[in-house]
Order: C-alpha cells, then sequence, then structure tokens
C-alpha cells in the first residue's frame, strides 16, 4: 500500500475534503496539518501503526472505525475509550467487543520517541480511523487536528450510543443531538460496510421473531444461511459479515444488502424499511430516479462532521503520554 495515499484517484476528492474540513473545523480550533510543525511526521507514523497491523489482521480496521465513532458519541472525539480501568467506557457491553486497542498503543509509543507530548490519543484515533477506511479500498480524506484527550472515562456513559434493535427515530434522534443529519446517520451506518457482528446481536431475528418464525424484513431465502451460521442455542460469539459478500472492502455492497434484505443487525436493515432513511440509500446505490450520491465522499463528510464533537483544544483536556492512562 506504500504510495497509495498519491492514487490520482483520490486527488479530487482531497481537494474537496480539504476545503470542506477547514470550514467544518474552524470554530472547533481543530485544522488540517495541525502537527506540521511540532510533529512533522505524526501522520505516517499512524499510517505505518495501522498498516502493519493490517496486514496480519485486517479485522482492525472496522474495529478502529467503530473504536472513533464510540468515542465521539461518548464525552466527545477526546480518546476516553482508551483508558483502562473498572467501569470505563472500554469495560461497557457495546465497547467489549472492540479490536484495535494495540493499534493506538503503536502509535502512540512511536509518536512519543519522535515528539514527546505533542499529539493526543484522540488524534492518533482520528487518524487511525481514516487510515482503516482507506486499507479497505475506501476513501482518503483530510482529517482536522489539534484534539486533546479527556479524563473522564464512565461506562454508564455509553447508553447514548446507538443499539442494535434501535428505531430508526430514536437513532435520528441520538444522531440530531451531535449536529448530524439522516443524510450522516445513513453514511455513517455504512461504514458496517466492513467488519463483522457476533451472531449473539443478531441471532434473535432468526428464531420466534414473530409468531414463532425469523425476523419477516429478512430475505427469505437468506434466512437458511444465516441459521446455518447462527444455529439456535449455539456459539453466540461467532462472528459474521456485516455485509455478505464483501465484509472486508469499503463500498455500497452493504446499501444493496439492506435493498435486498440481507441486512445483518436489525437496525441496519431499519435503514431500509424506513421511509426517511430509504431514500438515502437508494442515492447511495445511485437508483434510477434518485438524485446520485457519492457514498465515499459523504462518508468522509459526515466523519469530518463527527470527529469534531465535543473536542476539546487549547488549554482543555491533556495530550496523554500513554493513551490507557490518565497522566
Amino acid at each position: 500500500m506504500k504510495g497509495a495515499y498519491t492514487n490520482p484517484r483520490f486527488f479530487l476528492a482531497m481537494t474537496v475534503m480539504l476545503a470542506m474540513a477547514a470550514a467544518l473545523v474552524q470554530a472547533q480550533g481543530t485544522r488540517v496539518g495541525f502537527y506540521a510543525r511540532t510533529c512533522p511526521r505524526a501522520e505516517s507514523i499512524v499510517r505505518s501503526a495501522v498498516q502493519s497491523r493490517f496486514r496480519s489482521n485486517p479485522n482492525i480496521a472496522p474495529g478502529l472505525l467503530r473504536m472513533h465513532f464510540h468515542d465521539c458519541f461518548v464525552q466527545g472525539c477526546d480518546a476516553s475509550i482508551l483508558i483502562d480501568g473498572p467501569n470505563t467506557e472500554k469495560t461497557a457491553p457495546p465497547n467489549r467487543l472492540l479490536r484495535g486497542y494495540e493499534v493506538i498503543d503503536d502509535a502512540k509509543t512511536q509518536l512519543e520517541a519522535a515528539c514527546p507530548g505533542v499529539v493526543s490519543c484522540a488524534d492518533i484515533l482520528a487518524l487511525a480511523a481514516r487510515d482503516s477506511v482507506f486499507l479497505t479500498r475506501g476513501i482518503n480524506w483530510a482529517v482536522p487536528t489539534g484534539r486533546r484527550d479527556g479524563r473522564v472515562s464512565l461506562a454508564s456513559d455509553t447508553t447514548i450510543l446507538p443499539g442494535f434493535r434501535e428505531s430508526i427515530d430514536s437513532q435520528k434522534q441520538k444522531f440530531a443531538a451531535f449536529g448530524l443529519n439522516t443524510q450522516d446517520l445513513v453514511a455513517l451506518v455504512g461504514g458496517h460496510t466492513i467488519g463483522n457482528s457476533a451472531c449473539q446481536l443478531f441471532s434473535y431475528r432468526l428464531y420466534n421473531f414473530t409468531n414463532g418464525g425469523p425476523d419477516p424484513t429478512i430475505n427469505p431465502a437468506f434466512v437458511p444461511q444465516l441459521q446455518a451460521l447462527c444455529p439456535q442455542n449455539g456459539d453466540g460469539s461467532r462472528r459474521i459479515d456485516l455485509d455478505t459478500g464483501s465484509g472486508n472492502r469499503f463500498d455500497t455492497s452493504f446499501f444493496a444488502n439492506l435493498r435486498n434484505g440481507r441486512g445483518i443487525l436489525e437496525s441496519d436493515q431499519k435503514l431500509w424499511t424506513d421511509p426517511s432513511t430509504r431514500t438515502f440509500v437508494q442515492r447511495f446505490l445511485g437508483e434510477r430516479g434518485s438524485r446520485p450520491l457519492n457514498f465515499n465522499v459523504e462518508f468522509a463528510r459526515s466523519m469530518v462532521k463527527m470527529s469534531n464533537i465535543g473536542v476539546k483544544t487549547g488549554t482543555n483536556g491533556e495530550i496523554r503520554r500513554i493513551c490507557s492512562a490518565i497522566n
């Protein structure tokens, strides 16, 4: 992948994203190139750490992407999800299955050797999420940096995270609370185009969901395949791709699966069954009669918005020397 970040196919998107990032984050105090003088190799060090782990375990890519999302929705994008200890965010049910913490630790160790006390864990996580998307053949975008790290991490605060059974109305309310609209919701949930889920989070849809049968929103032809992968009373920890047939590639196949009744999580499939979100799924798929949207570009746009939720800058927060521990 070395040198891929200069691939011409991203030049136009990068130009758009640079202009957009500057406009979106001016008020928050973050900016693209924040470390240009204080730690010029910061982004390349993070990228190298992600690439190194990705080569041996591609599953760290969706893990890092989810981790950044879960971090931003709780206490803002301040790396509070990385803090170890009893009853911290990391211990909460929505975060127990996340992967990729070791990537952040690798990057932080290298950054502390190169630029002690300069680069925040919150920025490392934001950069690693971007690099994870690109490594799975998604878009590369300019990430505004300059976040500082938080000191508060409570498992009880994670109840704000959208759940896998959540209604679209509830999801929209949670996103709107952070200035994210319905298009942002659909784009960001589209991040499920990479990664997988444990059977325990969706197998209830396969057995006795309604009138003794499976969830009727699942394509009937797809049910036997899922039941074979996740048998009743089977291993609930077994993991299944969220985007059947394309779980390691960042693309629009996830939305095509929703259209075809092949969504894995109940909350994902509802993006198609609810008219207010179906419109955006159709636009990302470029369906005839819709106004097409470029999923990669809109995903990057929504990520920039999300990554500036509740950021701490200036004299707020701190720069943790060890991401899992408060200074």
